[in-house]
């Protein structure tokens, strides 16, 4: 997430030098990551994390410092 962020709600994510924007179901919007096993992996990731993603998401938009949120194990 950026500090200058838009809505709706979603985070970045890159793999393998290819982008993408997702909701915080996991899901593409946006992007070019063709990978299903990374898209999996991402969405796994967004499930485990909603809640963290749902606080940045307010700390983002009212411009406050966001927390790092662990990657997947």
């Amino acid at each position: 997430m950026f500090h200058n962020e838009h809505n709706p709600p979603h985070f970045h994510a890159e793999y393998q030098a290819q982008k993408g924007s997702f909701n915080f179901d996991g899901e593409m919007v946006n992007g070019s990551i063709k990978s299903n096993t990374a898209k999996r992996l991402i969405k796994e990731w967004a499930l485990l994390h909603r809640n963290e993603l749902e606080q940045n998401w307010e700390k983002a938009i009212q411009g406050k410092q966001i927390d790092r949120i662990a990657p997947l194990n």
